[in-house]
């Protein structure tokens, strides 16, 4: 989504010079300028680099270990967990895809090939969409759980979670396919820039997509994103209980007001980019050293998000909290008790049992893991 996306379709604009808005290397473009001595667009390519190398080993580590817990904890297969763990696939395929732009600006250069420009290319768009619309499912599920309490029991379910991340990801190939086959490496100048190519008219084709994904991937999702929330906002302030029990109540509106920060979070990263882009489709902005070091913060904002979501999780969800301390401070009480639960579990699958539990009581223990803490 990031940079790849944004500026890799710019082969047919009029080039003013390295590392601006209008080069052809997307997020990567014109980091450095050969022979150009210290200039912004080094110093520029020397922060970015640093930048992309913290939100690239925080955002692989922080990502990696939501997965591991939601996998590990039987307690954390929630449907909303279940949809955190498609955004942090996501964001970790995203932040993947840095250390190969950071050596694009390092040289100048792509020097990984075509095959490696497809695949990066094609993770930014699955990354682009994949998120905003696991975000706008995520914003709609909690727009059933708080206003819906009881449909919600049919529908917020872990399987059913995963089907929608599955359908969500199959929505997304139908822009991350094409991408992939429209993705080539090009000279330009002396060096190998890894673009998107059109059919003529280029500049055409180059806008149309842009103005699409500004309406279906950012303006379309965040409108339904806002009536959800603030239909939930309307029925948070006008009922004191959602669910009949305070404990449960108060966890219900705390993992609210945590998906809605995600949200939010997403939203201001990717915001100024999506802005910058639409408005650079429909007008020619000439190039400038304030639009230069804009453009690239604008675009280092959006990679910054891939690796946030896993510190939000950390201090806004009492459980998440607690399986990242146990994963990093192990302590002799949670190994016994892990050990006590593996001994239970082995046992109940060599007991027969004979009786059945009721659909529906099995669908209000899944609603009351979500919505009670981890002891």
């Amino acid at each position: 989504m990031e940079g790849e996306f944004w500026n890799q379709s710019d082969l047919n604009d009029t080039q003013l010079s390295c590392g601006g808005p209008n080069s052809t290397q997307g997020a990567r473009g014109g980091g450095l300028c050969p022979g150009a001595g210290v200039s912004p667009s080094i110093i520029t390519a020397i922060i970015i680099m640093a930048l992309y190398s913290v939100v690239c080993v925080v955002g692989l580590f922080g990502n990696f270990l939501v997965m591991y817990v939601i996998i590990r904890y039987t307690k954390m297969k929630t449907a909303t967990n279940i949809y955190i763990f498609n955004l942090a696939l996501a964001d970790a395929l995203a932040t993947s895809t840095l250390p190969f732009q950071s050596v694009n600006y390092l040289l100048g250069t792509w020097p990984f090939g075509t095959t490696i420009c497809k695949i990066v290319i094609s993770i930014d768009y699955y990354n682009m969409f994949t998120s905003i619309f696991t975000l706008c499912t995520m914003s709609v599920d909690r727009y059933i759980a708080v206003c819906h309490p009881v449909k919600a029991l049919d529908f917020r379910t872990p399987r059913n979670a995963k089907i929608v991340n599955v359908c969500n990801w199959i929505v997304s190939s139908a822009i991350g396919i094409p991408v992939m086959i429209m993705a080539t490496t090009k000279e330009n100048n002396g060096s190998i820039d890894c673009t998107l190519t059109f059919s003529h008219p280029a500049w055409y084709w180059d806008n149309l997509l842009k103005i699409c994904v500004f309406i279906f991937a950012f303006v379309m999702p965040v409108l339904i994103i806002t009536v959800c929330y603030g239909l939930m906002i309307l029925r948070l302030k006008s009922v004191r209980m959602l669910s009949g029990s305070k404990e449960k109540d108060r966890n219900l509106r705390r993992i609210t007001r945590m998906v809605l920060v995600v949200v939010a979070v997403f939203i201001v990263c990717w915001t100024p980019i999506h802005i910058y882009v639409i408005i650079k489709a429909l007008i020619r902005i000439p190039e400038t050293t304030f639009l230069t070091v804009s453009w690239h913060f604008c675009i280092a904002l959006g990679y910054t998000n891939s690796c946030l979501n896993p510190v939000l999780y950390a201090f806004l969800d009492e459980n998440f909290k607690r399986c990242f301390r146990e994963f990093c401070i192990p302590t002799t009480s949670t190994i016994e008790l892990q050990n006590s639960t593996r001994i239970r579990q082995n046992t109940h699958e060599h007991a027969s049992t004979a009786n059945t539990v009721d659909r529906t009581n099995h669908q209000l223990e899944l609603l009351e893991a979500e919505t009670t803490p981890l002891p």
